[in-house]
């Protein structure tokens, strides 16, 4: 039959559901928060021009006495306002530094790297980790010039004072999930302060559930003077940069070219922007691991296998990146505070907030979920349990659309549901964990058995 809309409807067998699962399907959305805990542009503004402040933050510009100036006095500033939290939350953050030396064209002679951590263990698996990060360095026109003044304000003041500010808020709840805050160096250089988070989260066995990368969040005027203040772009891969040739013919016959575990944590970006309809942004779901051309410290961590998006900006002013401070012709060229729209990143920051909010407090996604039913009128969905999950949400869609159509909820002991009338061919499937409170893990795409 056809629902009012035209989409197939599909008629499903009545499930006996336990008394957990009855709660957690009346229980909807987890509560908002405390109107008095969100993102301020006062405190956001107070951060940038601390960072700015600074002079430069170029990579390169450490190991000189402590001045006042470099990136060594502004990684210890950053962990000084970690701690400063920590202390407000009742010691709730563990707040480290970790580094590694990197060498490259960008630093031939080689640099150490300095990442801030501020870690919030959550109740269950010490290893389901959601990770917020932006890098905290900055750059002007000559990419080896640790000398002039490298303001950094939007590029990456802002994504570093969009970390702290989450840290002050979200420190102040309890969640099932760790949430790591973290600070990044050397992304100018080289992506390094990405590739040394991506090896510590191996080396601790880290099961990453999202990896949240902030770069450029805090303009709205673009390099055309068009203002777009209502928009955000989301950006993620596709085909995962970190599978083999097995995965990817798995992909290939499957057709899960949109449904990969980033792809799936853009579509929760989304399905949380339009739930929160009072944070005033739409998310544009940008299909693409990174803006044209360019990348982030989030590539590293996809090479490593982990769901990760990069938020930045709804369009860009290019005059106010990686430039010399500098009038010509009476065309301002430098990466200045002014340029900058605080109460447009309090709305990004508070997207990030609630997008954490919702992964940091459900279970982790299950690992695999497969279908069945080919020559057949019905579809088999099969998951591997979670053991944190109160239930499950089986999403599905027709494979001619991007967006999930329709879904249904299951409790937390079953592993198998059947679709009849759901015709495999013609539709994709997905399956995530939901925790008591209705939070919901980002989506599973079910694929057919290994052989």
């Amino acid at each position: 039959m056809r629902d009012a809309s035209g989409q197939l409807g599909i008629m499903l067998k009545p499930l006996l559901l336990s008394a957990a699962a009855l709660a957690l399907l009346a229980a909807g959305p987890p509560e908002r928060p405390d109107p008095a805990q969100v993102p301020d542009p006062a405190q956001l503004k107070a951060t940038v021009e601390r960072l700015v402040g600074f002079g430069t933050r170029h990579t390169l510009s450490g190991g000189t006495p402590r001045d006042g100036r470099g990136i060594d006095d502004a990684i210890a500033w950053s962990g000084d306002r970690f701690t400063a939290t920590a202390k407000q939350c009742g010691k709730c953050l563990r707040v480290e530094t970790v580094s590694d030396r990197f060498s490259g064209p960008r630093a031939p002679d080689g640099v150490d790297v300095f990442d801030v951590l501020a870690v919030q263990p959550g109740s269950g698996d010490s290893r389901h980790v959601v990770i917020v990060m932006a890098h905290i360095d900055s750059r002007v026109t000559d990419v080896a010039n640790a000398v002039s003044d490298a303001p950094g304000a939007n590029d990456n003041g802002s994504g570093s004072a969009l970390v702290l500010e989450a840290a002050r808020i979200l420190s102040k709840e309890k969640f099932q999930a760790t949430i790591v805050y973290a600070l990044l160096s050397g992304e100018e250089q080289g992506l390094w302060g990405g590739r040394l988070m991506a090896r510590i989260a191996r080396e601790r066995g880290w099961k990453v559930a999202a990896v949240l990368n902030n770069d450029i969040v805090g303009n709205s005027v673009g390099q055309d003077g068009r203002r777009v203040g209502t928009l955000v772009r989301v950006f993620s891969e596709g085909a995962r940069a970190s599978e083999d040739l097995a995965d990817t013919a798995a992909r290939r016959g499957n057709g899960g070219e949109d449904d990969g575990p980033s792809r799936a944590l853009a579509k929760a970006a989304l399905r949380v922007a339009a739930a929160h309809p009072d944070i005033g942004l739409e998310v544009l779901a940008a299909r693409r691991p990174d803006r044209f051309g360019r990348g982030g410290d989030h590539l590293p961590m996809l090479d490593a296998g982990h769901p990760a998006i990069r938020i930045t900006v709804g369009v860009e002013n290019y005059d106010a990146q990686h430039q010399d401070l500098r009038t010509e012709a009476g065309r301002a060229y430098g990466d200045t505070i002014d340029r900058m729209d605080f109460a447009y990143l309090a709305k990004v920051t508070a997207l990030n907030v609630a997008l954490l909010r919702e992964l940091a407090s459900a279970p982790p996604a299950p690992e695999r979920a497969t279908i069945a039913g080919a020559v057949a009128t019905d579809t088999t969905v099969t998951w591997e349990a979670v053991p944190a999950a109160a239930g499950y949400r089986i999403r599905w869609r027709r494979n001619d659309s991007q967006d999930w159509q329709q879904s249904k909820d299951v409790a937390g002991d079953a592993t198998r549901l059947v679709l009849p009338g759901l015709i495999v061919d013609d539709h994709f499937v997905a399956v995530s964990a939901l925790s008591a409170s209705g939070a919901e893990s980002i989506a599973t795409f079910a694929g057919a058995a290994p052989r």
